[in-house]
């Protein structure tokens, strides 16, 4: 396709979708607007995160040993993703400030530019989890009943980064285009295979090889790979303005510096997030496997709250940078706020969920009694921290999409590090308080979170920066 007809196909595609909005704002319901990009993007989400939950709920039955391999394996995984949030988060803003102000061009730079940067991140983080896996696992404090099924479990994953990184990277610029519905029919995919091939690989139904960990691994594995190409065939027929050309991946330097000015401290505050939250993880993990199963258990269930906080999050980021592509702060301020009351409201909802029903909960992953009874507690205490988990999830989310990125990497980088290791800390090791004390830490890390990163916003300072 040429130049010219890739410019007409985004114009047509970016006027069919500011027709979608412009109905919601004809009749003045901005809370339809938001809506209409955050549904989906919850709807992902929630398929996102289960991917990690089938894991669990599918190895659950294996033993502790099972759900602590896993899970610490998948605290690896999340590392290795941070390398990619630079790129992912530099091109939604960008290609959400060219939505706001329609300028195609500016869209067809930045979403081929990221898969040229996730290509060499891609291929980096193959080779370092392929070639130190066992070396990770044995970091993050496994106990040796769980090292070598952690070590299987990261070997195996590891070969589908580069995958991987193309699906989660194509998924980030489509919301940034405002297109959350393919993403959330992607993530239903992925999550469709994984499950199918996780289960027959793990119990070997029809006279299968049962092979436990392993067939959970590989269907991780095979789910995201085709999760990766599936996007990538998306973007090479063209999807939402936004279409893959060879010519342009060639390296655009100018691009590539903006995308990163917007972009890497999303990276390092993630890193430092990662980091932190590694070095929480091996506080859990000195308490034994039981407490790290119940700990993996009651955090997966948990995880399910992040959803709806992904969601409006993401309608934040792209509305927020929407408003200021078409020179209309007032209206990304608005949008921001309505984004935090929704997300809050479904959040607490949740919150609701975990607090009066944590033991049915947890059971679902696990029939331990020892892990059942451990985890309940800590989910019925991150309950009452919901509305703070939304003001962090979404305010953040919000600040990304004005391009003030480096506010989110301290608060919430640095709180992860000081509060919820340097307390846990404190809780477990000098207290005593096992890990309910580790939970204690974490409810007051994302406390503190809500709080700065809601004052940021209302201090307003977020609509002047350049991007």
């Amino acid at each position: 396709m040429s130049k010219n007809a890739s410019h007409f196909v985004a114009l047509r595609a970016i006027a069919r979708r500011q027709w979608a909005l412009a109905t919601a704002r004809r009749a003045d319901n901005r809370t339809m607007v938001v809506l209409y990009l955050a549904l989906p993007a919850v709807g992902e989400q929630v398929l996102n995160m289960l991917v990690g939950l089938s894991d669990t709920f599918l190895v659950g039955h294996l033993g502790a040993a099972a759900i602590a391999a896993v899970s610490i394996s998948n605290q690896v995984v999340m590392l290795a993703n941070v390398l990619f949030s630079s790129v992912a988060t530099g091109g939604t803003v960008l290609i959400a400030r060219a939505v706001g102000a329609e300028d195609p061009d500016l869209a067809h730079r930045a979403v081929n530019q990221s898969i040229v940067l996730g290509a060499c991140i891609g291929l980096s983080t193959t080779i370092l989890g392929v070639a130190f896996a066992r070396q990770a696992i044995g970091w993050m404090g496994a106990e040796p009943d769980s090292l070598p099924l952690g070590t299987t479990y990261l070997g195996i994953v590891a070969y589908t980064f580069l995958l991987s990184t193309w699906m989660f990277i194509g998924l980030a610029c489509l919301r940034g285009a405002g297109d959350t519905m393919s993403t959330m029919q992607i993530m239903g995919l992925v999550n469709a295979i994984n499950i199918l091939v996780a289960w027959t690989l793990i119990y070997g139904p029809l006279g299968l090889p049962k092979l436990g960990v392993m067939g959970s691994a590989l269907g991780a594995a095979v789910a995201r790979s085709i999760g990766g190409i599936v996007v990538l065939s998306m973007l090479a027929r063209g999807r939402a303005g936004l279409q893959l050309d060879v010519r342009a991946m060639r390296p655009d330097f100018s691009m590539i510096m903006r995308m990163l000015r917007v972009g890497v401290p999303t990276g390092i505050e993630q890193l430092l997030f990662r980091m932190g939250d590694m070095f929480y993880f091996r506080v859990v993990a000195s308490l034994g496997t039981a407490a790290c199963a119940a700990h993996a258990v009651a955090l997966n269930a948990e995880s399910l709250s992040y959803s709806p906080g992904f969601g409006f999050a993401v309608a934040a980021t792209t509305l927020v940078s929407q408003g200021l592509g078409a020179r209309n702060p007032k209206r990304s301020e608005g949008d921001g706020y309505l984004s935090y009351k929704l997300g809050a409201s479904f959040m607490s909802f949740m919150g609701l969920l975990f607090f009066f029903f944590s033991r049915q909960i947890v059971g679902i992953f696990t029939n331990d009694p020892q892990v059942i009874a451990l985890g309940a507690g800590p989910l019925r205490l991150v309950a009452l921290g919901q509305p703070f988990l939304a003001s962090s999830q979404i305010f953040s989310g919000a600040l990304r999409g004005a391009g003030d990125t480096r506010f989110p990497m301290l608060s919430n980088g640095i709180n992860v590090v000081l509060v919820r290791f340097g307390l846990a800390l404190l809780f477990v090791n000098v207290f005593g308080l096992g890990l309910m004390g580790a939970w204690y830490a974490l409810t007051l890390d994302m406390t503190c979170r809500g709080v700065l990163n809601f004052l940021r916003f209302r201090s307003g300072t977020w609509k002047k920066i350049q991007v």
